[in-house]
């Protein structure tokens, strides 16, 4: 029987490092010209663009019969976007990190750090698969890794974005945590999360919603990346129903 912190042990150490990263880059922010900032900015995109197009090319894994894993991402990210309009998740997680400066007197682009880093901390392969293998064996090995990188991120976003981006450390606690506990209630019937296709299907549509972000740290257009977050539970009902149906 595994013990609550060995459970959760992966979700701690992510948090701590983004804290610890926030710190750092805040430190940095007022000694660094802009053109600097602007560089790590940009260097940060470009990383983020070529993370998501690694991430989305999971999804050729996870082909149904004649129904090509590509295809259920489109329609995964389709109507996930429609319905994030529909249930106005952009406009409330403004909101939300509009409510966080408010209480915290943060200045700048607070908000805007705030949802950026939430939304790239918690999408991707290695928060799912970390989850899973810390919630069901204890192993906190991936939500490691994954921590060192999203600290170094903290640096650079922090750097520009300001104290927006400790903030995140809270969605990190609560969307990690949680999976992590409901994995280690269902370890008798969650498959193999490495080698699942319905988690490189999760995984590519959330690559797909990374690249957004990196398009948005460049500046080339703006996407609404948060009203895409209901694909990433549209991706194994639709998976589902195909291989239900044998299509």
């Amino acid at each position: 029987m595994l013990s609550l912190w060995q459970k959760t042990s992966g979700t701690w150490i992510n948090v701590f490092t983004i804290l610890l990263g926030t710190t750092i880059g805040l430190s940095l922010r007022g000694r660094m010209p802009i053109r600097m900032q602007q560089v790590l900015t940009q260097g940060l995109g470009l990383f983020t663009i070529f993370l998501g197009i690694t991430m989305a090319g999971a999804m050729r894994n996870a082909t149904v019969g004649i129904v090509d894993g590509t295809i259920l991402g489109l329609l995964s990210i389709v109507f996930g976007g429609i319905l994030g309009e529909v249930l106005q998740i952009e406009l409330r997680l403004t909101q939300l990190g509009d409510w966080l400066k408010q209480r915290v007197k943060g200045g700048g682009r607070f908000t805007e750090g705030f949802v950026a880093t939430s939304l790239l901390f918690c999408v991707g392969p290695m928060a799912i698969l970390g989850c899973l293998n810390n919630g069901l064996n204890g192993d906190p090995g991936i939500l490691t890794v994954k921590a060192v990188m999203d600290g170094l991120a903290a640096i650079a976003f922090s750097s520009t974005y300001g104290i927006g981006v400790a903030f995140s450390s809270l969605m990190i606690l609560i969307y990690q945590g949680s999976l992590s506990l409901v994995a280690s209630s269902l370890a008798q019937v969650l498959p193999n999360p490495s080698s699942d296709p319905c988690v490189a299907l999760i995984s590519g549509v959330g690559g797909l919603m990374v690249m957004g972000i990196g398009c948005n740290l460049l500046e080339l257009v703006p996407i609404r990346v948060s009203s895409f977050l209901p694909a990433l539970f549209l991706a194994p009902i639709l998976f589902t129903i195909a291989k239900t149906l044998h299509l």
